[in-house]
């Protein structure tokens, strides 16, 4: 639609007494182009026409109204039809006789009754036409720019209106209610600034929610934000209006306490966590107990606190030790904990772990077993060792269990597989029927990484697999007893032996192992240390060696030290021996693979259990 068809889509109200003029008024708006034309002869037929325009009263284009309408005062009618449902300035044009007067008063009587002008009657549409479209187009344009002012006004109001929820958004959290990290920070500065100026106890505790997990998961995460914001409810009705509460993590609340000392601080503590422990969340037909372990960190001169994440780090751990001791407790922070130290060996030994993965910096260590019939070195156990920052090896005991924490430990068992098989493919010809254990920890069996990189490094370095002995310790055997028991097949399927390692440390596993896929049972060390003084371990010790030999496998006796142990063990019926008696984890073989067994020295040995663990 172009211009001219747009201004004439408008309709036109048409006020006139006269018959002749009305007529005479139509013909010429019809011939200009304009179709939408609404005749009235009085007052009363005016009201009648407009009615249907309340609310969309913009959709008249323009008025034409004779000065003279009889029963009305023309400049009255003239602003109340200009000015209806509050829109200014509906263009009117007053229609009047050649020889009526008009003179400057009446002039501005018009401008104040918001008519557009005032003219003669005309004679031809040329005379008319143009000045209605110029009315028109001007109300459109005033329209137009009314519409986009209130648009404006609009636009800001909800610019407002979203400046305002974010700047709540900053310091609060959005399900809840309470307030966030960052407002939290806000108050703990506060807080530490009142404590160190004027001396002002607190605390901070950190309640973590034990079974969130649980519902979150079962039921959804539309039930666990229902969770969540039924124990904000509870926090808040159970504590003074004065602690600040806020939400940091998915499932974890925090508290200020404000001028408590520690003992207040405990039982607030106390109280809340007996309260969230009595709280049941009911969804459905289900119904779901709740506890809460909960950390306490105390803000005190004497701690000498200066920044929020000090106070927070104190009752994070705080927190950590009540869950590691059981959950569903309160545990105040006292400084450095075995928990505590746990953590800080992550963070030291982590990157220093993932570097050596990523520079070759572990070494491989071998000890040998040997039998203890004939002396003869059946195979060597591999074990692993770090480089320390001096060059030296460093004992698995430094980096096995963080790389277990931390989930490196597949990546410790994928290099010593692959390093080992390597280096038993690299052994010259004469040492061709030389075989290797390999100890794999209690998460190498749980997945299906490890079987495909064997299997491509055995065929790809033609090693035989009959020279490889696996170990796993008895406890990992036990432990998702069904999917251990079938990888071990597969990987037997392969070739490869397996031995169960600290065999006798779990002695209630024994139901479980008469059918377990093993060759060898190596008997845990601890009753091997003490054998020659400890009439306790000779009878375990004989025990295992039997059930060894009634279930069909081979017994190793590890941590041999000394030659009284060894006559036991060989008057036990032992198959094979290891310990430092005969030989220590080196980085080479030994060069004789026959040990004279009766010319062995009784030197004493340190018994270092975690260097061949």
């Amino acid at each position: 639609m172009n211009s001219l068809e747009q201004l004439q889509s408008q309709y036109l109200l048409i006020i006139e007494p006269d018959d002749g003029h009305m007529s005479r008024l139509k013909d010429l708006l019809s011939a200009a182009g304009y179709r939408k034309l609404l005749c009235a002869s009085d007052q009363d037929q005016v009201f009648d026409l407009i009615r249907p325009f309340q609310g969309k009263i913009n959709e008249l284009g323009g008025i034409l109204l004779s000065y003279k309408l009889p029963g009305s005062d023309a400049l009255k009618l003239c602003q109340l039809l200009t000015t209806l449902d509050g829109h200014d300035a509906i263009p009117l044009i007053f229609l009047a006789e050649k020889e009526t007067r008009i003179g400057d008063e009446l002039m501005v009587k018009c401008h104040d009754a918001n008519a557009a002008t005032i003219i003669h009657y005309p004679n031809e549409a040329h005379e008319i036409s143009p000045l209605i479209s110029l009315a028109i187009a001007l109300k459109v344009e005033r329209d137009f720019r009314l519409s986009n002012e209130e648009k404006l006004v609009g636009e800001l109001s909800e610019r407002r209106i979203m400046e305002a929820r974010l700047q709540y958004l900053v310091a609060h959290d959005e399900l809840t209610g309470l307030s966030n990290r960052s407002g939290l920070e806000k108050a703990l500065d506060f807080a530490i600034l009142r404590c160190n100026n004027f001396k002002q106890h607190g605390a901070l505790l950190n309640v973590d929610l034990d079974q969130f997990k649980v519902v979150n998961d079962i039921q959804g995460h539309q039930a666990g934000d229902e969770l969540l914001v039924e124990i904000a409810t509870l926090i808040r009705s159970t504590l003074d209006t004065k602690a600040f509460i806020a939400r940091v993590g998915s499932n974890l609340f925090q508290v200020l306490l404000s001028k408590t000392s520690k003992q207040e601080s405990l039982d607030v503590a106390e109280h809340l966590r007996l309260t969230l422990d009595e709280f049941d969340f009911k969804l459905g037909e289900n119904t779901y107990n709740m506890s809460a372990s909960i950390g306490v960190a105390v803000l005190a001169p004497l701690e000498k606190i200066k920044r929020p994440s000090e106070l927070m780090s104190k009752a994070d751990h705080a927190c950590y030790t009540a869950k590691t001791l059981g959950r569903n407790r309160v545990c105040l922070y006292e400084g450095e904990n075995e928990q505590l130290m746990s953590l800080r060996d992550d963070a030291q030994w982590a990157p220093k772990i993932r570097d050596a993965l990523k520079n070759d910096a572990f070494r491989l260590v071998f000890q040998p077993v040997v039998n203890a019939k004939n002396g003869h070195v059946s195979h060597y156990e591999t074990l692993v060792r770090i480089v320390g920052e001096g060059g030296e090896l460093l004992s698995p005991a430094v980096f096995i269990p963080v790389a277990e924490r931390m989930g490196l430990i597949h990546h410790i068992d994928l290099w010593v597989v692959s390093h080992a098989i390597d280096y038993i493919a690299a052994l010259p010809k004469s040492k061709e029927e030389i075989c290797f254990t390999i100890n794999l920890s209690s998460h190498a069996l749980q997945g299906d990484f490890l079987l495909p990189v064997i299997k491509k490094k055995l065929e790809s370095s033609w090693v035989s697999p009959s020279r490889l002995t696996f170990e796993i310790t008895e406890t990992a055997a036990v432990n998702n007893f069904e999917k251990t028991r079938a990888m071990v097949s597969r990987i037997r399927a392969l070739g490869c032996r397996f031995a169960l390692d600290d065999f006798g440390a779990g002695f209630s596993s024994f139901n479980y192992l008469k059918n377990f896929p093993v060759d060898y049972l190596k008997i845990d060390g601890q009753f091997i240390s003490n054998l020659s003084v400890d009439t306790a371990d000779q009878v375990l010790v004989k025990s295992m060696i039997d059930i060894s030999h009634s279930l069909g496998k081979k017994a190793i006796a590890e941590y041999v030290s000394n030659t009284e142990t060894l006559l036991l063990l060989q008057e036990f019926g032992v198959d094979f021996v290891q310990g430092y008696l005969l030989g220590k984890p080196d980085t080479e073989l030994l060069e004789n693979s026959h040990i004279s067994l009766k010319n062995l020295s009784n030197e004493p040995f340190k018994i270092e259990t975690l260097l061949t663990s």
